[in-house]
């Protein structure tokens, strides 16, 4: 700044005011307010190089360096205003920079010239062309060298670029337009000097196609710079896109492995979890106590107990009041067993309405069955369901953790089969023992056989004749199943009746035996004629009296064996019928629009009072064997037969009475008015062909009419043969 002020003090100091005339005032006003206007923008930089570069040397050849001093400045102060009233960037601190710059640079060039050459008016009235030229090309190379230098470092500064960098890359160029200029100002003077107007037409054609040349050189690269932006930006903005979708993917690949790990977390948790109560399900026992295995043989001191609950009566709860409280009930057991469980128990939910416990830790057998004990007590106690009521109990059976075992699987089997003993035996809970294993084993054993009994056919139907207690005459049969196992001989049926019904075998085994007791009596009727029995009664359990398809398979069995169906006979326990409750009614009107006879079997045993026999539509009601063994034991067992014979006479309803073993029980059931007995007083169940001497003996029995001498009956052996009855 102070070498600027200097160099234009000087200038003013020495202006030579008598070469003032209207040609400096028409130069100066050219140089100072239009020149600017053609102006050439350097490539790829905010620099701009106009043809005033031109008038300033004119007019130092013309004037001298003090008028092209003043020119210069005021110039160069005139073009950054202007440019920055037309809306260009430019600060108020680059117009004093491009000032100096323009002052300094011409002001050293002067001292160059003047110290080379002399007063450069005085060279060109010289009129020595070589030192014109060479005094325009140190002109022109100061002006290059001194402002690319002071732009250089000025653009360096802001740009962070090394200076040399920035003057080879953005300055060299403007080398051709300060020779450009320092010609055109030299062919000027000359041309003007000569006076010859077609030499300085030829000099402004001349330098107007280099003008033009150039800028449109410019203009060219401008475009193509422009271009080459363009494409970068658009390069940029796709880099953009791309990080910003790369982004997108990074974060929605970081949500979707933390929601796929949240999701692993809940499948494991619904994997090893019950939906309902939360608790452990069978799962998480099965990993809890192969971890405890684990530790119990490598540490023998490590103690446990595994619990097995079931609810009793769940299912009629479940049946009675719906599902909803059912689950409702179940919710408040586990909350209630949550409470109970010790700091190293776990309590879990199976399925339904079983539970489990592991006891870790001092899980003897004391200490198993007293928490047994308290668990049986909370669960005994009442439960409010939506403003009901209502009572469960609960069955626990108890396996503790041993070397023996070799699979968690085989702890929890034990307690299982725990638990079934005490519901079995009507106990609170039960320590499982080796023998209930055997049990459980023979059983399954059991049932296997008996599916194999069912495909070979094994099973085979014997007989008990059903007789008219008033003329000792025989009317009917009662098929009776035996099984004859090919390695353990004759299979009592309260052996097999239970596994059956509670596999459901019992449906395909009670066809086969319908099918063969129908196909039995059509044939004696054939054979026998009027001798021959008028019905033949068949059991049909509970579990089969359940299934709707029951009236068509009846259908279907008459059909095959063309029995009429008056004489078949049907038995129903009271116990099968009360369980089925309304549907019990509607099916065994079903089954009678058949034309088939029905008979409740057992009655007096279940938990029906006589008045249901009135909406029953039955034919036949046989009293149970306890009623007629206790008749000779006192008087109110024989007023209870006497009120079941009373009731079925009024309802007109025709009486069995089973297990007469005595000529005494039979002699007060005649007596009595009783129609029909059977038991081993009559004969024993006898297998197909021994029925036939029967058949062909019909007055084998008439000695008891006269109260004459009849074997009297082994009791026990009726007791052993007595068959099971289907509930």
């Amino acid at each position: 700044m102070p070498a600027a002020v200097g160099a234009l003090g000087w200038a003013v100091y020495n202006f030579p005011t008598e070469r003032l005339d209207w040609g400096l005032g028409g130069l100066a006003v050219i140089t100072v307010f239009f020149s600017s206007f053609l102006r050439i923008q350097l490539p790829r930089t905010k620099i701009h190089v106009t043809t005033s570069d031109a008038a300033i040397i004119l007019s130092f050849l013309w004037y001298g360096a003090e008028v092209a001093l003043i020119l210069s400045c005021l110039e160069s102060a005139f073009t950054s205003i202007s440019y920055r009233t037309q809306g260009g960037t430019i600060h108020f601190k680059t117009i004093l920079v491009n000032i100096v710059n323009a002052v300094v640079t011409l002001f050293i060039t002067s001292v160059a010239v003047m110290a080379l050459f002399g007063h450069a008016p005085e060279v060109m009235e010289g009129g020595d062309i070589t030192q014109l030229i060479m005094m325009l090309a140190l002109m022109a190379f100061s002006l290059f060298i001194l402002n690319s230098a002071l732009v250089s470092l000025f653009f360096a500064a802001k740009s962070g670029k090394p200076v040399m960098s920035v003057w080879t890359e953005y300055c060299l160029n403007a080398l051709v337009l300060y020779l450009s200029s320092a010609v055109l100002a030299g062919f000027t003077t000359k041309a003007i000097q000569e006076i010859n107007v077609f030499l300085f037409a030829a000099v402004c054609v001349f330098f107007a196609t280099v003008y033009f040349t150039y800028r449109r050189y410019i203009n060219d690269i401008k475009n193509t710079a422009a271009k080459a932006e363009q494409a970068e930006r658009q390069r940029a903005e796709q880099a953009e896109s791309h990080v910003s979708q790369l982004e997108h993917y990074v974060k929605r690949l970081e949500e979707s492995s933390r929601e796929l790990t949240q999701s692993r977390e809940r499948f494991r948790h619904a994997a090893y979890h019950d939906y309902l109560t939360g608790l452990p399900n069978r799962n998480f026992f099965v990993d809890t106590i192969r971890q405890l295995m684990v530790d119990k043989r490598s540490e023998s001191a490590v103690t446990f107990a595994v619990m097995f609950l079931d609810l009793n009566g769940f299912r009629k709860i479940n049946d009675s009041l719906g599902h909803h409280l059912g689950d409702l009930l179940v919710k408040q057991v586990a909350g209630r067993l949550s409470k109970l469980a010790r700091k190293n128990s776990v309590v879990g939910r199976f399925s339904g309405d079983e539970f489990a416990i592991i006891l870790i830790g001092d899980a003897d057998e004391r200490g198993a069955t007293e928490f047994a004990e308290s668990v049986s007590r909370a669960i005994a106690q009442p439960y409010f369901l939506e403003a009901k009521q209502v009572f469960t109990s609960v069955s626990i059976g108890i396996a503790f953790g041993s070397l023996h075992y070799d699979e968690p699987e085989e702890v929890l089997r034990d307690a299982d089969i725990a638990m079934y003993h005490a519901k079995d035996h009507g106990k609170e809970f039960v320590v499982f023992d080796e023998k209930m294993h055997t049990k459980a084993v023979s059983l399954l054993e059991l049932e296997t056989d008996l599916r194999f009994a069912i495909e070979r056919n094994e099973f085979e139907l014997h007989y008990q004749p059903i007789v008219n207690l008033q003329d000792l005459k025989l009317r009917g049969f009662e098929a009776l199943v035996r099984w004859n196992h090919p390695t353990f001989g004759q299979i009592a049926p309260d052996r097999f009746i239970p596994v059956s019904e509670s596999t459901g075998l019992i449906i395909p085994m009670t066809l086969s035996i319908l099918d063969t007791a129908c196909r039995q009596t059509v044939e004696w009727q054939k054979m026998f004629k009027d001798a021959a029995p008028r019905f033949i009664s068949v059991n049909i359990s509970g579990v089969h009296f359940a299934n709707p398809l029951l009236v068509d398979q009846i259908k279907e069995v008459l059909s095959n064996t063309g029995l009429d169906p008056g004489s078949l006979k049907l038995e129903i326990t009271e116990t099968a019928i009360m369980e089925n409750g309304e549907n019990a009614v509607a099916m065994l009107r079903q089954i009678k629009d058949l034309g088939v006879q029905l008979s409740i079997d057992d009655f007096g045993t279940g938990y029906s009072s006589l008045g249901y026999l009135q909406q029953f539509p039955i034919d036949t009601v046989k009293i149970d064997r306890v009623f007629v063994r206790s008749m000779e034991d006192g008087r109110q067992n024989g007023e209870i037969v006497r009120a079941v014979l009373a009731l079925a006479d009024s309802l007109n309803l025709e009486v069995v009475a089973e297990g007469i073993e005595s000529i005494h029980q039979y002699h007060q059931l005649r007596i009595l008015s009783c129609h029909y007995g059977q038991g081993y007083l009559f004969a024993p169940a006898l297998p197909a062909a021994e029925v036939e001497s029967l058949l062909r003996d019909q007055n084998r029995w008439q000695s008891l009419l006269s109260g004459g001498d009849f074997l009297i009956v082994n009791s026990d052996y009726d007791r052993e043969d007595a068959d099971y009855k289907l509930n």
